[in-house]
């Protein structure tokens, strides 16, 4: 399941003001994540489709990890998003799931196309990729790019 993060909610995850409700993983948010949360928590207003959301696991309703856009689609209707998920979190299809929704969610709202990266040693998200339709356009240095049309 997937939950926007409005900029308040971006700054008290941040500062770690967990409320009642709130219900993270001990280990969320993860480094990689810092970054694009502190710049959501400094917007005044925000995109209100190609933001951030929080993956929250169905059986427990624990936010695991987020994904998010890094803004609205291009010209040519291409969206770029990231992902993850907390160590304890993943292999059990949640990332999966969680880019089959950001991208549906992203086609019913006019993106014609995603984009992706991930190291290359990242087999795991290599596969989540791939489950979801991404095929492999390029590697530079140490990073696989991936491509799905959407439409």
């Amino acid at each position: 399941m997937l939950e926007v993060i409005s900029p308040e909610l971006a700054r008290r995850i941040v500062a770690r003001d967990e409320q009642p409700g709130d219900d993270w993983h001990p280990d969320y948010p993860f480094a990689d994540e810092l970054d694009p949360l502190r710049s959501l928590a400094a917007a005044s207003g925000t995109e209100p489709v190609f933001t951030m959301y929080l993956i929250r696991r169905q059986s427990d309703n624990l936010a695991v990890g987020g994904i998010g856009f890094f803004g609205p689609p291009d010209g040519t209707g291409t969206v770029e998003f990231g992902y993850g998920l907390v160590p304890s979190a993943r292999g059990a299809g949640l990332a999966t799931e969680a880019v089959e929704l950001a991208l549906r969610h992203a086609a019913d709202n006019g993106a014609r196309a995603a984009v992706a990266d991930t190291a290359i040693a990242n087999l795991a998200s290599r596969r989540v990729l791939e489950k979801n339709g991404f095929v492999e356009v390029e590697r530079r240095a140490a990073l696989v790019y991936y491509r799905r049309d959407l439409v």
